[in-house]
């Protein structure tokens, strides 16, 4: 039986920034391997070299979670460099907010691509490996906002939900491979997560109300650690957090 973070196979979407980022750093300083996707190469690129610089592993590929091909392409290359993958951090995700009167339609279909088919991409990049390997964790990244519903967030919340359904379907299914699932739901984190509302006026509410409480993605990180830390007959199924200020 397997335990501790050293020397395990981590792929993580969303790796440019905020959460994705601040893990990438905890796991690699913690001695996993680390390898990187995002849309935005030259941001992971440079993060692998500064963690390769410090001696760790890390390696960096251009992934956009809306296109299944990059998506097996970025778990295949971690496989193909480190002989296997232990754990799939599916954390790429968009929030630009909008009364559903406001008929944001383009950001619905966006948000449904990222937040729900990059997460199912994920896991069927990652689950042919672990199968075979006859172990894994994949660890999704749900929401405060994936159990509570709040006016102007009706799809955002809905995505979130879903992927939480989606969750708790595959840890019932993969309990023959001895594959590991961990839901996470943040709530107020410091990240760029805010950018995404083209709703100005939405904008600036939200930002005004989590510069007051936000916490920082480090606690996010901590978060993933400890899931990925149990002992493999250990099942960290889902973590709710927020900040101690937050009502919400």
């Amino acid at each position: 039986m397997s335990q501790g973070i050293e020397n395990k196979v981590v792929v993580i979407t969303g790796a440019s920034s905020g959460l994705g980022e601040a893990t990438a750093r905890h796991l690699a300083e913690r001695g996993a391997s680390v390898v990187l996707g995002a849309r935005r190469r030259d941001r992971i690129a440079k993060l692998a070299e500064e963690l390769s610089a410090k001696g760790y592993k890390a390696k960096a590929v251009q992934t956009d979670v809306t296109d299944q091909h990059q998506v097996k392409t970025l778990v295949d290359t971690a496989v193909n460099a480190f002989g296997r993958i232990d754990v799939m951090l599916n954390n790429a995700g968009l929030m630009p907010l909008a009364p559903l009167e406001r008929l944001k339609v383009d950001e619905w279909d966006r948000m449904i691509d990222v937040n729900i088919k990059g997460v199912l991409y994920g896991i069927a990049a990652a689950l042919p490996h672990m199968k075979a390997q006859k172990s894994g964790h994949i660890i999704n990244v749900s929401s405060v906002y994936g159990h509570v519903v709040d006016p102007g967030a009706a799809v955002y919340c809905a995505t979130k939900f879903a992927v939480r359904a989606l969750s708790e379907g595959l840890r019932k299914e993969v309990k023959p491979y001895n594959i590991r699932t961990t839901i996470i739901s943040p709530g107020a984190v410091s990240t760029e997560l805010l950018e995404h509302i083209s709703e100005k006026d939405i904008q600036a509410g939200t930002k005004e109300f989590v510069s007051k409480i936000a916490i920082s993605a480090d606690t996010f990180a901590r978060t993933v650690a400890f899931a990925v830390n149990e002992p493999d007959d250990v099942d960290i199924n889902e973590i709710l957090f927020r900040p101690t200020a937050q009502p919400v």
